[in-house]
Order: structure tokens, then C-alpha cells, then sequence
């Protein structure tokens, strides 16, 4: 991964074999992103996609692979108290499979580069998001305090 700020946003750039959730995670770490916002779109090799189940408080996951069109790729990233990182990423795949062009579609764990993919990130200015774990749900929201 290669990346450069420009005003507030930063542009980085993956390559053949990043994962790219941990890369911007590891962006992020680096230059003291505590919060912000991203999207993207490349192409991809393999994902990790999953959907959260809320009866079961967990998520399933399906993975697929392949020549993997990343046609959308919107997430964030926030720290909770103890400064650990936490990402919420959502993506849309485009890709052949027997024959048919499918779509794949959900919360993403990981995805790993096939060619290229580009990704802007918007750190969050004059402020800062945090998360909280909310019991009810088994999962973490943005918390503003």
C-alpha cells in the first residue's frame, strides 16, 4: 500500500496481495486517525463477506473468490476507550461465476487485492467518534460524548 494526504483526506493506494481493512486500520495507527470515513473500488481476489444474524448475536460469513469487481466499498473506523481500532465496512462485488455475472453484497471482514484498489479516507475534523458496546445488540455504534 502507498498513500499521500492531500488537505484533510488521504488517498492510499493497494496492491496485488494487501488486505485492505487491515491496511487502512494500519493507516490509520500511523497517522493518529482516531475516526473517519472511506470508500473505494478496485479489484479483488478474495472477500470475507458477512451478514449479521441479530436472533444469534453473531454474524455469518461467506467467503468468496475469484476475479472480484469491488464496485463499492463504504466503511468507518473508530477507537473505543482503550484506543483499539474498530471498522464497519460494507461492499458490493461484482463477479462470474459457471458462466453468470453475480453480486455479492454485505458487511466485509476482509478482502484481499487482486490488481489495484483506491481508497479515499476522511479522517473526522474538530472532533473526535468513539465507540460504545451496546449489550442489547452484541455489537458496538458511534458514540458522541
Amino acid at each position: 500500500m502507498e498513500y499521500r494526504k492531500y488537505g484533510d483526506t488521504y488517498y492510499a493506494r493497494f496492491d496485488r496481495g494487501d488486505e485492505i481493512i487491515s491496511g487502512i486500520i494500519g493507516l490509520c495507527r500511523v497517522e493518529g486517525i482516531h475516526s473517519a470515513v472511506f470508500t473505494g473500488i478496485g479489484g479483488c481476489s478474495e472477500a470475507e463477506i458477512q451478514t449479521f444474524i441479530p436472533e444469534k448475536g453473531e454474524f455469518e460469513t461467506r467467503k468468496i473468490s475469484g476475479m472480484l469487481e469491488l464496485a463499492s466499498m463504504t466503511g468507518n473506523i473508530i477507537t473505543d476507550d482503550e484506543m483499539k481500532f474498530y471498522t464497519h465496512t460494507h461492499a458490493v462485488f461484482a463477479y462470474k461465476e459457471n458462466g453468470e455475472h453475480l453480486v455479492a453484497a454485505g458487511h466485509i471482514k476482509s478482502t484481499v487485492v487482486l490488481y489495484t484498489a483506491e481508497i479515499e479516507i476522511r479522517p473526522v475534523k474538530n472532533g473526535e467518534i468513539k465507540r460504545k458496546y451496546n449489550a442489547e445488540t452484541g455489537t458496538g455504534f458511534w458514540d458522541f460524548r
